[in-house]
């Protein structure tokens, strides 16, 4: 019969536990400081029942509706995320993953209230007695104390803790390790917003709680002192987020480990300021140094930072003792604070040995001429090709190639900006931002060619991948669109996307038109089908902006070597660029 009492009993609670174990909240904020985290609070309230605030830990402090059970507590975040009352990121939590209470004021601790146990009458047993020693409670420094605390601060840890409180949106002052008038208000308004006494003198807890608060962003990186022995190259580096991947001259690769898409580089490699420099041009061809942000070039380093719509990259490096050595940052654009804490571990750790990578040890037989050591060349959004107008270096392309471009170059290194467009034509004009004096320009024909006549299209096929434009025959089918438009010719060539926005000729080197790209949508014709912009409807566009082009002289038709000649000294590649 005991045996059987008992087992009721121990049914019960195991019941009772299976309950509250199931009991749930549902965690809908946090924020970094105690005082911000009771106004959302009261906020709440207003409108919501069940609002409860919680210690996280780590300085920051967490809103909750509940508890109730999972389930209701399912169904209910549901409904308030449908109606837009809680944020889209709100999700359900267990209720021992919170701390201290906060919210309600004076409310208890977050467990679900424990239902009273009945009174089962067991045996007697005898009761053996175990003293639990108690943990002795935390005395804080006095004011006199923490003062002398904070006397043993090192220069560089008091200028830490002003930055913190900087941080903190307490201090607007300079970090100059002064505690003056100004850092011991800002440290008294922490106290208050933290539950402190507002002293004006931080005691050697709060100092450690200000500065846990400071580093929480950097929680999960796994930022340590990390010795690459081959580069010679030692330093903190987030390795909570990045492991190493492999070597390839003169690079160290370090891959993400995780969604969080951040990557470091490490540089290594002989050199001298020569080297260094020619290491600076090339780093900007990659894909990695985006094109918007500060270059410095010094006399013996160099930075380079760029950033995107995806990425944000820092780069450095430096002469040292007849090598090169430094470092890339890549980190997800849209996460500035931690990757500037980040990258000011990175720097301030950064050091050095006499090792080097070994050029011939470390590369990639493999080549590519989209990879720089394992890095992607940075490609155009869209090439196409166009051709010169006049001989202050005027460039007439297809609209096509000028839309939503970042900047536009002209066979990749000339910026040139858009002066007109036609898009029903789809035709464009480009002017260089310096003077350029082109080898030829073109000459347009006067009078309309006879049908089924030979012609030559100039471009650049493949987007630039050759370094100079091939000529691509076919034959002229019509003087006019598909639609009777008489803007257009309607060619039978097999023409590439790169080659739209360059010349159409004739056998004699006469410009008759302007190869437009094929047209989207539902019609599909055949692949030889093409059209052109002609040689009349390209002068009248070029006359309304003041751009005089030459006629035509009558010719005899030329060598196809000469008009290949021809071609190349006036066809240009026109890039387009995020």
């Amino acid at each position: 019969m005991p045996k059987f009492i008992f087992s009721l009993v121990a049914a019960f609670f195991m019941a009772q536990a299976a309950i509250a174990q199931d009991m749930a909240y549902i965690q809908i904020e946090a924020q970094p400081s105690l005082t911000r985290a009771e106004d959302r609070a009261r906020d709440y309230a207003s409108v919501l029942n069940d609002v409860n605030g919680f210690s996280l830990g780590g300085g920051w402090y967490g809103l909750a509706l509940g508890p109730y059970p999972r389930a209701e507590a399912e169904a209910l975040l549901r409904q308030l995320r449908g109606n837009g009352q809680v944020p889209r990121d709100s999700y359900i939590e267990e209720p021992g993953q919170y701390g201290r209470q906060f919210w309600p004021v004076g409310a208890a601790l977050n467990a679900p209230r424990p239902q009273p146990v009945p009174q089962v009458e067991t045996p007697e047993q005898p009761q053996e007695t175990v003293q639990t020693p108690t943990a002795p409670a935390v005395v804080d420094e006095t004011p006199r104390q923490a003062r002398a605390s904070e006397a043993q601060l090192t220069r560089a840890e008091r200028e830490e803790l002003q930055i913190a409180l900087r941080w903190a949106g307490v201090y607007n002052a300079g970090i100059d390790g002064a505690f003056g008038r100004g850092t011991r208000g800002s440290m008294a308004q922490w106290q208050r917003d933290n539950g402190f006494e507002a002293t004006g003198i931080l005691t050697t807890r709060q100092r450690a709680d200000l500065l846990k608060q400071y580093n929480a962003v950097l929680d999960g990186m796994g930022l340590r002192q990390v010795t690459e022995s081959k580069a010679g190259i030692t330093m903190q580096m987030p390795m909570g987020i990045v492991a190493f991947d492999h070597y390839e001259a003169p690079f160290v690769h370090y891959a993400p480990t995780t969604d969080f898409d951040a990557r470091v580089i490490l540089i290594s490699q002989p050199g001298d300021r020569d080297t260094l420099y020619g290491l600076y041009e090339i780093m900007q061809t990659l894909e990695i140094v985006p094109l918007e942000g500060p270059r410095e070039r010094q006399r013996n380093s160099f930075t380079l930072t760029g950033s995107n719509a995806r990425i944000t990259s820092h780069t450095e490096a430096r002469v040292v003792n007849g090598t090169i050595k430094g470092f890339t940052l890549v980190w997800p654009a849209g996460d500035e604070e931690r990757r500037t804490r980040v990258l000011a571990e990175m720097q301030k750790s950064f050091a050095t040995t006499p090792a080097v990578l070994d050029p011939a040890q470390f590369k990639d037989d493999a080549q590519n001429i989209d990879l720089v050591a394992g890095l992607n060349v940075r490609r155009p959004k869209i090439s196409r090709s166009g051709f010169y107008i006049s001989r202050d270096g005027s460039v007439a392309t297809t609209s096509e190639a000028t839309q939503q471009c970042a900047r536009i170059t002209l066979d990749g290194e000339h910026e040139a900006t858009v002066i007109a467009s036609d898009p029903d034509l789809g035709i464009a004009v480009l002017r260089p931002a310096s003077q350029l004096a082109p080898i030829s320009v073109a000459s347009f024909r006067q009078t309309p060619p006879r049908l089924q006549s030979e012609v030559a299209i100039s471009g650049y096929s493949f987007g630039g991948v050759l370094s100079a434009p091939t000529l691509t025959y076919g034959t002229l089918q019509d003087l006019r669109g598909l639609s009777g438009d008489e803007r257009l010719e309607r060619l039978a060539v097999n023409a590439h996307p790169g080659d739209a926005g360059g010349p159409v000729y004739d056998t004699g080197g006469a410009v008759l038109g302007m190869l437009l790209p094929r047209a989207g949508g539902g019609k599909q014709l055949p692949d030889e089908v093409s059209f052109a912009a002609d040689a009349n409807a390209l002068r009248e566009f070029f006359g309304t902006l003041g751009v005089t082009v030459d006629p035509a002289a009558a010719a005899t038709p030329m060598a196809p070597e000469d008009l290949t000649r021809l071609a190349s000294g006036m066809t240009v590649l026109v890039s387009c660029w995020e």
